[in-house]
């Protein structure tokens, strides 16, 4: 395991491609406050297509030309539309500036009215872009990316789901309850937290692997170090459920083999230089009180 330090910046930053949370009409004024900003700052904008229309505004992209016209992209809602924006920009390896309109804000730094005094700090370099841990998981030919979790349950609630994992093709367990969670560091304050796993600093590279309700007292979440293959399958007739990220849901088949291994890119988080981990675990979980 290792920490993936990062002081690569921007090689560009003149164009931002602002991509805003779903059935959100109301951030209009927020919205056209922020594009002034940014032009202010000798900084164009481009709008994803959904969130023109949602607006009324002129001239939307679709979302890969959005991309691929863009030097980075923003996001203006919470922590879940920067995740689906990250993991819809995977191929592009754009980098990410989320604005918090959210509720927990863990990952979306900048809240509106510090949008000024960030622009003048990214006009003169003064920022980080942190490198996060993506998890690629397989089922045959499906493949899928995830930015926190994968999660295996059972499909029906009712009953309990027996999972055998392997690491590099050798069994190392056997777990009987609710199901499993997968995460990344950066996934470990997410339903990994609420399933009783550990908190990981998000800039290691590492697997938390977390039973769910597990119906055993031995059994115990894992770190595991990011170059393992992890295959998860199981014997159930009724087989599983995959959810990536809460986002998206897949059909894993009696004996079918779901295979995690670190994705080949990072999701890439532009941030302000002051923002500590540890003082956000406080502000956000209540850390230590």
């Amino acid at each position: 395991m290792k920490i993936t330090n990062n002081n690569e910046l921007l090689e560009k930053k003149d164009i931002a491609g602002i991509i805003i949370k779903p059935n959100a009409k109301h951030l209009k004024d927020i919205y056209l406050q922020i594009k002034d900003l940014f032009n202010k700052y000798g900084i164009s904008v481009l709008i994803e297509e959904n969130s023109a229309k949602m607006l009324n505004q002129p001239n939307g992209l679709k979302f890969d030309k959005l991309c691929q016209d863009s030097d980075f992209l923003v996001t203006i809602g919470g922590d879940g539309t920067l995740i689906s924006v990250t993991r819809r920009s995977f191929r592009y390896n754009k980098a990410v500036l989320g604005i918090n309109l959210g509720t927990l804000g863990f990952l979306t730094t900048v809240l509106p009215d510090e949008i000024e005094d960030f622009l003048e700090d990214f006009k003169n370099n003064n920022y980080k872009i942190d490198k996060r841990m993506m998890i690629k998981a397989s089922i045959d030919l499906n493949e899928s990316v995830a930015f926190n979790d994968v999660v295996i349950r059972g499909k029906s609630v009712a009953h309990m789901i027996n999972l055998e994992a392997f690491i590099d093709g050798d069994r190392f367990n056997t777990y009987y309850g609710d199901g499993l969670v997968i995460s990344t560091p950066t996934g470990s304050t997410a339903y990994n937290l609420s399933s009783g796993g550990p908190i990981v600093y998000p800039l290691t590279q590492a697997f938390i692997v977390t039973p769910i309700c597990a119906h055993s007292l031995t059994q115990r979440p894992l770190v595991l170090p990011a170059n393992f293959e992890l295959e998860i399958s199981t014997p159930n007739t009724q087989g599983a459920v995959v959810i990536i990220d809460g986002q998206d849901m897949f059909e894993l088949k009696q004996n079918q083999t779901i295979k995690i291994t670190i994705a080949s890119n990072n999701a890439n988080l532009i941030r302000t230089k002051n923002r500590d981990y540890f003082k956000v675990l406080d502000e956000k979980l209540n850390w230590g009180n």
